[in-house]
């Protein structure tokens, strides 16, 4: 294929050096003259491992050129890649001047072009920039109309500095967001002959992956640096340590706790937690990270309850209360938290919970729901059907069939539904609010 890149820094160059390796014809643009001039003598504009030898000879072999001038560029090409930087403002929004002057010339440009065009985003942007901000550019400076006369998606790279051509050739999936089935097609021809999967979603979910994936590498390198240094203080090896969970691919490593759902709970996660900080407290080690995590989780909580009280109902019906499904512990259940705010507030509650029966709960989780909700036993039904019948808004906050054959069943159409568990069948609810979807 005919190709152009616009932009030269690591994500373009390593992207014009392979592409043109595997047999394309690319042209590469950049304002930076110093740049162009160096890929046209064979050399690498970055400092990359491999980027040597391979801009060497795809230059030699006659596949790649440069030019400054967009319109020859894209008169020239079936498809352009575009990597300009989006750096940081002082404000700490994205900075995204080079990219709309970028997609303004390349508009301009296309208004002559007679044939079609695929243009692909490769910049990484804050949901919502391709839709609401470029591709308007582009048909307004063109005078043409996207899914008619030319294409528009968003392709997120995941190229690592350093190992970026490996990463270029062994991917962990390839993402396009697009509108219609053309410019599917061209990245398909690009890249889908790479060993891994090939998925289509939309722009905004393939913008926003971008995002996802490197707050949660940040996430992660942060937790395990948090570890080491308690670690430090507590005279433990923190890579013995860390080589044993990341060995756990059913749980720490995995796809598990991954999926939007409500506030965690239960007998383990907030009181480790709470003995963590109070161990590094006690050691004089600033642990931030793990120190925002149960803020965070009331959060969650706290959106919960914004949702029930802004929706003006007075009687409500809450399917669950333990803090998992499957058990009767109510041990620092968030919905227990939920139900003491609720009471709180003078709301009218009743509770459904098939696995909760106050006369078998003992020990500890006799005494949490003493201490937090001593008079459980007037809010608790063993008929789901009078929690349902019961209510203006029904919270629910656990997956149990019975539950899904009561909503089924008994849940009229002017019943408000508050989803906390993103339950399978939520079309057919009702007045639907899922938590965060």
């Amino acid at each position: 294929m005919n190709i152009s890149i616009f932009g030269l820094g690591y994500v373009g160059a390593v992207s014009l050096a392979c592409l043109a390796r595997d047999g394309h014809q690319v042209v590469g643009v950049d304002i930076d003259r110093a740049k162009l001039d160096l890929i046209a003598a064979g050399k690498t504009p970055v400092v990359e491992e491999g980027m040597v030898d391979l801009m060497a000879a795809v230059v030699a072999s006659g596949k790649v050129t440069v030019s400054q001038n967009v319109a020859e560029a894209l008169g020239a090409t079936d498809v352009s890649l575009i990597c300009v930087g989006t750096p940081s403002a002082p404000n700490g929004s994205q900075d995204q001047g080079a990219l709309l002057r970028v997609a303004q010339e390349m508009g301009a440009a296309l208004r002559t072009k007679p044939n079609g065009h695929v243009f692909v985003f490769r910049s990484t942007v804050v949901p919502g920039t391709v839709e609401d901000m470029l591709l308007p550019l582009l048909e307004r400076e063109s005078g043409k109309k996207e899914g008619v006369d030319f294409h528009v998606c968003f392709q997120p790279e995941f190229l690592r500095e350093g190992s970026s051509i490996r990463d270029y050739d062994k991917p962990p999936f390839t993402i396009v967001g697009s509108r219609g089935e053309s410019a599917v097609a061209a990245l398909r021809a690009l890249f889908g002959h790479l060993p891994c999967e090939f998925r289509i979603t939309t722009i905004r979910a393939a913008e926003t992956v971008k995002y996802c994936c490197n707050n949660f590498h940040a996430l992660k390198i942060t937790f395990a640096n948090e570890t080491a240094r308690l670690c430090e203080a507590l005279g433990v090896d923190p890579f013995a340590v860390m080589d044993l969970v990341c060995q756990d691919t059913q749980l720490n490593i995995s796809r598990a706790y991954l999926k939007p759902g409500f506030a965690f709970g239960g007998s383990c996660l907030p009181k480790d937690l709470r003995a963590t900080m109070y161990l590094a407290k006690t050691r004089d080690v600033e642990l931030p990270m793990l120190g925002s995590i149960l803020q965070s989780n009331r959060a969650h909580i706290d959106l919960a309850l914004a949702k029930v009280l802004g929706s003006g109902a007075r009687r409500v019906g809450m399917l669950g209360l333990s803090f998992k499904p499957g058990t009767d512990d109510l041990r620092e259940s968030p919905l227990v938290t939920m139900a003491e705010h609720l009471i709180g507030k003078g709301l009218n509650l009743l509770v459904y919970d098939p696995e909760v029966h106050l006369s078998s709960l003992l020990g500890a989780n006799r005494r949490f729901i003493e201490q937090h909700l001593p008079h459980i036993g007037q809010l608790l039904r063993p008929d789901v059907a009078e929690v349902i019948g019961h209510a203006e808004i029904v919270i629910v906050g656990m997956q149990d069939q019975r539950v899904l054959d009561g909503l089924r069943q008994h849940l009229h159409r002017d019943q408000r539904v508050l989803d906390l568990v993103c339950l399978p069948e939520s079309a057919r609810l009702g007045r639907y609010e899922g938590l965060c979807w």
